[in-house]
């Protein structure tokens, strides 16, 4: 008996999705709830299970693109299909071994080579194998490829950010002196309390809210002729992934720890080197935080992401002469950018907001205590 493995449901508004990898071959034996293939769609990427145990036998190759409820494998239940398999090639070694013995009397035996021969015939039977050689290469020079949905959903959205919203980018930057002498001083006994280190992240977050709550009109987005003004603080983290960026929201962050939000960052951070950030976790932000610093990069005009009305670039922590007080000293300094929509923000309130973020940064108590 076949059971049928079907492309599953992964969201509302996803149609479709690509083939990214077969982690069982065709003819291969499987068992009920392992892992059959990752389909990639414009969201998220989705490990699908087998559910049956048996024999698998693939219907669609790596690299395809396969609608929603798609037939892709059929499950040949019993699994009395891989015995042949493993006793063909110890039927086939017998004949082979006699032969040489009979070559020598007579050539009849020339005969029997072709015998021998024939059956690695059915060897070369996984052809859906063959498909996946899905890049062509014209002439060594070019490597062409279909955009994975992922990719083709990023380039919509940054395109349409350019044209629906009217961008405009502050810039400020901060001395990150404090902040760096605070985490230092507090990381053992933080990471002994929590297991986690205390990174520079969390303290952005906290910021963040804190900007937003004096500044209300970036915690805003236009809906048609309407603006809707949040009254809450979920606040997406970019993560750059091998299949491209993603931006899981951590909720309620003005309800959270230090701890809880660096704990939340590292299980996002996992759940995005193995590809299983669901739908649900990259919902519903209001602003965003995007990192270009762990790259190396020194300054950026960060693109919003839509709905949102703000979002906040962090870059390199780079030693420079700054004047302090008549003096040149030395600092580790950031630049902060905030591009955010001028049909909602006034270039004053922006300007407030990142100078309410350098200064929770450079002031940090003022975090820690509420103020």
């Amino acid at each position: 008996m076949s059971v049928e493995v079907k492309v599953p449901v992964v969201g509302e508004s996803i149609t479709s999705g690509i083939i990214s990898t077969w982690h069982k071959k065709d003819g291969e034996a499987v068992s009920a709830g392992e892992v059959l293939f990752t389909l990639e769609t414009d969201k998220v990427s989705t490990e699908v299970n087998s559910p049956e145990s048996g024999v698998l036998k693939t219907q669609a190759a790596e690299g395809d693109e396969v609608k929603i409820g798609q037939v892709v494998a059929l499950i040949e239940a019993g699994g009395a299909a891989p015995a042949p398999k493993e006793e063909a090639p110890k039927a086939a070694a017998p004949k082979a071994e006699p032969a040489p013995a009979k070559a020598e009397p007579s050539p009849a035996p020339k005969e029997e080579a072709p015998k021998a021969a024939e059956p690695a015939k059915p060897a070369p039977a996984p052809r859906p194998a063959a498909k996946a050689a899905a890049p062509v290469s014209q002439d060594g020079r070019t490597t062409r490829k279909k955009l994975t949905p992922l990719r083709r959903k990023i380039a919509t959205q940054l395109v349409n950010a350019q044209h629906t919203a009217a961008i405009l980018t502050t810039f400020n930057e901060c001395d990150m002196s404090t902040v760096m002498g605070l985490r230092k001083a507090m990381q053992d006994e933080f990471v002994k309390k929590h297991g986690i280190k205390l990174g520079f992240m969390s303290f952005f977050v906290k910021a963040v809210v804190d900007a937003l709550k004096a500044t209300p009109a970036i915690n805003s987005r236009l809906e048609g002729d309407e603006l809707i003004q949040n009254h809450y603080y979920d606040i997406g983290v970019a993560v750059g992934t091998e299949k491209g960026l993603m931006v899981p929201v951590l909720r309620d962050c003005d309800k959270k720890s230090f701890a809880e939000i660096e704990q939340e960052l590292g299980e996002y951070a996992v759940k995005a080197r193995e590809g299983k950030i669901s739908l649900e976790d990259l919902q519903g932000g209001v602003f965003t935080i995007s990192n270009g610093g762990v790259y190396g990069s020194l300054l950026s005009t960060p693109i919003l992401n839509p709905p949102q009305s703000g979002i906040l670039g962090m870059h390199k922590i780079q030693e420079r002469p700054v004047a302090e007080k008549g003096q040149v000293v030395i600092r580790p300094m950031m630049y902060l950018a905030l591009s955010y929509d001028h049909r909602v923000v006034d270039g004053k309130e922006a300007v407030t907001f990142l100078v309410r973020v350098k200064d929770c940064i450079e002031n940090p108590a003022r975090l820690l205590l509420g103020t």
